[in-house]
């Protein structure tokens, strides 16, 4: 497929609003106020369904449950957000969230009204929230980090076939990794279980290089924090944020150790594995803290969440490695 291609705190007032709490923390050390958002809401993007079941052929596209237990579990709440929509539909949805995550899966970025034309819309409506100083992340899980790639190369395929499937690693971290906003807060014992145990998922037969990051993406605009090599030793990055935004990726799955147990998987589930995992989860929905956008009404906002849909039982099926997914007619 072309496309696969800090403090001492010297007080905490709490500002309620319709739909936002604020936590106000004084700091000592530069005297500012720094806000952060004690109810996030973080959207997940559908990706396309293909499927032969004769029972979901209503369906168009669907979200692993996974990735929406994985942001609740660090205290956020789920929207999703369809595919085939314009762009003041995104522009108006990521108006009232706090973050998006690009879930992992295989489809093809270059396809008409699907997940990367969406993805590229969020992508640079995020940008300019940003630049006007709104503050709003992106995360890229596995497909999620490749999108952000593709979109950090302008569109342009910027990966390379590689052989990384069913395989739990540890990660190499590069010298500047503790400058890195993704991993500057992680304890030492997250570092020393990310980079002593095979605790990283990997799904993925596309790999970016470090190479193809100074060729097609810029070095200057990504920081490249951890790498790993697949099965034939090819050197990929397996973690990358932005310079300049809050946007972030990583090439592996750390939602599945959680939540994911698909016997026919060599999916790591020790605790050290949940522990890293979960300190993903917990930073990404950190970052959506920082994010003030808000729904205009409880109403509304109850009517956007994830409780809206139920999630369909899959993992008893071999076929599928998801225990649970959304599929939704649109």
């Amino acid at each position: 497929m072309a496309a696969r291609i800090f403090i001492l705190n010297l007080g905490v007032v709490v500002v309620m609003t319709s739909m936002l709490m604020l936590s106000v923390v004084c700091t000592a050390e530069d005297n500012e106020v720094t806000q952060f958002n004690d109810r996030p809401i973080v959207g997940i993007l559908s990706q396309e369904l293909s499927t032969n079941r004769s029972d979901w052929k209503t369906y168009k596209s669907f979200i692993p449950a996974s990735y929406i237990k994985y942001v609740e579990s660090a205290g956020a709440r789920v929207v999703p957000i369809w595919i085939n929509k314009t762009r003041s539909y995104y522009e108006n949805m990521m108006s009232k969230l706090n973050g998006v995550l690009f879930p992992g899966g295989s489809i093809n970025f270059d396809a008409k009204y699907g997940f990367g034309d969406a993805g590229a819309m969020i992508y640079d409506i995020a940008k300019g929230f940003n630049d006007k100083g709104e503050y709003f992340p992106l995360w890229g899980t596995c497909q999620g980090f490749e999108l952000l790639a593709f979109l950090g190369a302008n569109r342009t395929d910027p990966l390379t076939n590689c052989n990384s499937g069913n395989v739990n690693l540890h990660l190499e971290f590069l010298p500047d990794y503790s400058i890195s906003k993704m991993y500057a807060l992680a304890s030492k014992e997250i570092i020393q279980i990310l980079s002593s145990e095979q605790v990283t998922v990997n799904f993925h037969r596309f790999c970016l290089t470090q190479e193809n990051v100074t060729r097609y993406m810029g070095d200057i605009n990504w920081r490249i924090t951890t790498l790993n090599k697949d099965a034939n030793g090819l050197t990929f990055i397996s973690s990358m944020e932005s310079r300049k935004y809050p946007f972030y990726g990583v090439q592996f799955h750390p939602e599945k150790p959680l939540f994911e147990w698909a016997p026919q998987l060599k999916t790591a589930h020790t605790s050290s594995a949940v522990k890293a995992s979960q300190y993903y989860a917990n930073f990404f929905v950190n970052e959506a803290r920082k994010s003030h956008h808000s729904f205009s009404s409880s109403e509304e906002e109850k009517e956007s969440l994830i409780y809206n849909f139920t999630p369909l039982y899959t993992g008893k099926e071999k076929k599928y490695f998801s225990e649970m997914v959304y599929l939704f007619e649109w």
